[in-house]
């Protein structure tokens, strides 16, 4: 008898969820809306500090008003906050590369 001759089918094709996978699948946008509103309420927090301490974080009040201008409310403004930071990051960090080879 050949190895060929004896083939076993397995049953691998769809497997069906259990009933933990599909709540947390029909969950997840309950759970990320959720997330986006309670960043909402942080972002609104961070209106309460002054200048040099959003400075500090890398933000100003401009990047408050802008991120909640450029999403919609079931948008995570977080997302815009975290960019602007990043880039002025970048931006004040190259500047300072910059002047350093200039001297």
């Amino acid at each position: 008898m050949r190895m060929t001759d004896r083939t076993i089918e397995l049953d691998c094709g769809k497997l069906t969820p259990t009933f933990s996978q599909r709540l947390v699948a029909g969950l997840a946008p309950l759970t990320s809306l959720f997330r986006g509103f309670r960043n909402r309420m942080e972002i609104n927090a961070l209106h309460d500090l002054n200048d040099t301490q959003l400075r500090d974080i890398g933000l100003s009040r401009a990047d408050l008003t802008s991120a909640f201008l450029a999403s919609t409310f079931f948008e995570d403004p977080s997302e815009h906050l975290t960019r602007s930071a990043r880039n002025r990051w970048r931006l004040s960090s190259f500047l300072r590369s910059y002047e350093e080879q200039e001297r």
